[in-house]
């Protein structure tokens, strides 16, 4: 017995170090990067510090994966710095509220630094979290992704903000800002997936609020300090929401610990209630309706800002909190609430991405609806809807940060981010174009992982019969199809006279966009292995059940064809590889063929051909599905809270 506790107390220092370092390596370089000046000196840091980052998570996956460890750690110092950090944090919101007269970032400013005053005076006294760090399976899973994905966009950003700063030569170089909030960004996400002390996760969420704020109002221009005010209002709704239920907590159970909570059953009112506040956080968080509009503003920053919030940190953090709380919904109020404003904002996101040509705007409707569809599956509360929810997320974080960086690397080089001018895309820019093909692939065809998740999905909502959400995830897939559709279409089409223009891509660009098109083919075909060691272990654990009964789609068979599947996706495009010589075949549209650009009519008049995609605004425009998704989901939020609150069971 002495034995296994000092091997305990080894487990809990070396677990310490291990999580201490991981955290600690991205803010040490966010602050070196933040007085470097020198460029190249800049890039070299950037990418010795994600090489650092990427290793150190692939060890603590290894070293603790499948063996949930906690670190039991209290120091009344740290609790305090905290504190104080909050308080200053929250007095520069008020500042920048008045000083910028968006009166209402101030005012909620205010109300959450007054909240946080008396939570730390009035409730906190007494209450102690012993186990201030927990690491499992579910939390090993964040950790490569903010680990691996996070550090590729840092790296991508070296060459990326390079011909940012080039193209906005009049502006003064604020890059030193810039990588010290990505880095920073980081180091706090590593603090929130790894936290069970809720004030101590409070703390990092907030952070990444403010970091993205900063990101986000980058360029200092009028639209893009509207836009992080924006994120920043919303987001401290989510704040308040979060405080708000560590002080219900405090108040009647004295612990803020999250796996107490966990461990405690939601048909206590309220525990109910802090469940539905600290979901009501991450719906915020992940951008679901009716608080969405931030994550489109979110599109004036720069790429590696948007990759960034979209893919592996900022909405990760939001569908992390609720997948982690799913256990608590299944069945009660809070369930119904966070699973019909997932799914209706997967459908009507989707619709909305049907109006658009900017690229950027396209995918930050479909992370949108994505993210809807994970707090949906969240929502329905059993194992088999939760493993679709952390599949999708994981080819999510995958797929999603790949476009985002080939839409920016375009917009550089062809000057446009509108998919309309994404003609001949492949001859202008080839390589990129096959990454990019292989990125919208695998957002909706099979064998990708996202197909085969959301088709895992819609089987957990038949088997619950949730008829209103079986209706969103069936429509929403539909439309999912339709405009993804519309963008290959547009890159399938080519222009004999456009000039290659890939010459001038960074290294670092190149490196990273072809590190994340191996791991979303790799993911592919992992997948079972990622879901038999990560994922059915911890849904054994949080449900107690068997992992056998969990997922058709784990059969052996059926994961045959997705290897073999995934192998001819990966053989068929080498024979085009090399080719020089393109056949060019003279278009007829009812008249002669001049060039692959125009033709003489059978009036003889000459006709240029254009091609464009069909857009319907007057149906899917986004103002109009903006106010129904905001209205429906608001008033969904706001009675089922109520209800709860009442202490009414459904």
């Amino acid at each position: 017995m002495v034995l296994n506790i000092a091997k305990l107390r080894h487990m809990s220092v070396r677990l310490m170090n291990d999580i201490l370092f991981m955290m600690a390596v991205p803010f040490i370089a966010a602050l070196i990067l933040l007085v470097v000046k020198n460029d190249k000196a800049r890039g070299y840091i950037a990418e010795i510090a994600a090489a650092i980052i990427i290793l150190s998570s692939i060890w603590v996956a290894y070293s603790y994966l499948g063996e949930p460890q906690t670190f039991e750690f209290h120091s009344e110092i740290i609790d305090m710095l905290m504190f104080i950090a909050e308080v200053i944090l929250g007095l520069v919101i008020i500042y920048l509220g008045v000083k910028h007269k968006k009166y209402a970032a101030s005012v909620l400013g205010l109300v959450q630094l007054c909240m946080s005053l008396y939570f730390e005076f009035a409730l906190k006294e007494g209450i102690e979290v012993e186990r201030s760090l927990y690491i499992d399976d579910l939390s090993i899973i964040m950790v490569l992704i903010i680990g691996i994905i996070g550090s590729l966009i840092c790296v991508y950003a070296v060459g990326y903000m390079r011909d940012f700063q080039q193209h906005h030569s009049e502006e003064k170089d604020r890059r030193r800002w810039f990588f010290f909030l990505l880095f920073t960004f980081l180091s706090a996400m590593y603090g929130i997936v790894l936290s069970d002390n809720m004030v101590w996760m409070f703390f990092f969420w907030e952070i990444t609020t403010l970091c993205s704020f900063a990101l986000i109002g980058f360029t200092k221009t009028e639209e893009a300090v509207n836009n992080s005010f924006r994120q920043l209002i919303l987001n401290l709704i989510g704040g308040i929401a979060f405080l708000a239920a560590n002080m219900l907590l405090a108040y009647q159970y004295g612990s803020l610990s999250l796996g107490w909570l966990l461990a405690q059953d939601s048909g206590a009112q309220w525990i109910l209630v802090a469940v539905m506040l600290l979901c009501l956080a991450g719906i915020v968080k992940s951008a679901q309706m009716p608080f969405h509009t931030w994550l489109l503003g979110a599109m004036v920053a720069p790429t590696p800002t948007s990759a960034l919030l979209h893919s592996s940190t900022m909405v990760k953090a939001g569908v992390f909190m609720v997948l982690k709380l799913s256990p608590l919904l299944y069945g009660n109020v809070g369930g119904y609430m966070v699973m019909t404003v997932g799914g209706l904002t997967f459908l009507l996101a989707s619709m909305a991405a049907i109006s658009q040509s900017n690229a950027k705007r396209v995918l930050a409707y479909s992370t949108i609806a994505n993210l809807g569809l994970i707090v949906a599956c969240a929502g329905v509360g059993t194992p088999e809807a939760v493993w679709a929810g952390i599949m999708l997320m994981i080819f999510h974080a995958v797929t999603k940060s790949m476009m985002f960086l080939c839409v920016g690397t375009a917009e550089h080089h062809i000057g446009s981010r509108d998919i309309e001018d994404m003609d001949g895309l492949f001859v202008r820019m080839p390589k990129l174009a096959l990454i990019m093909m292989i990125g919208i692939a695998g957002m909706f065809l099979a064998p990708f992982g996202m197909l085969i998740s959301k088709w895992a999905a819609l089987t957990s909502f038949v088997d619950s019969e949730y008829i209103v959400v079986i209706a969103c995830i069936v429509f929403g897939s539909a439309v999912t199809s339709f405009y993804w559709t519309k963008w290959l279409g547009k890159l399938a089409c080519t222009a004999s006279k456009a000039e290659s223009c890939e010459d001038t891509v960074h290294k670092q660009e190149w490196f990273v966009l072809g590190c994340l098109a191996v791991l979303t083919i790799t993911t592919c075909i992992l997948y079972p292995v990622v879901s038999s060691e990560t994922i059915v272990p911890w849904l054994e654990g949080v449900f107690h059940t068997s992992g056998e009964s969990l997922v058709p789609l784990l059969e052996a068979n059926n994961m045959y064809i997705v290897i073999l599947m995934v192998i001819v996706l990966i053989v068929l495009p080498l024979p085009f590889f090399g080719r020089t010589k393109k056949k060019v075949v003279p278009n007829y549209m009812a008249g002669v063929g001049i060039d692959d650009g125009s033709y003489v009519g059978s009036m003889g008049a000459t006709v240029d051909v254009s091609l464009r995609n069909w857009y319907m605004n007057s149906w899917f425009g986004e103002d109009r599905i903006r106010k129904v998704g905001e209205a429906v989901t608001a008033i969904v939020i706001v009675v089922l809270l109520v209800i709860a609150i009442a202490g009414v069971e459904l």
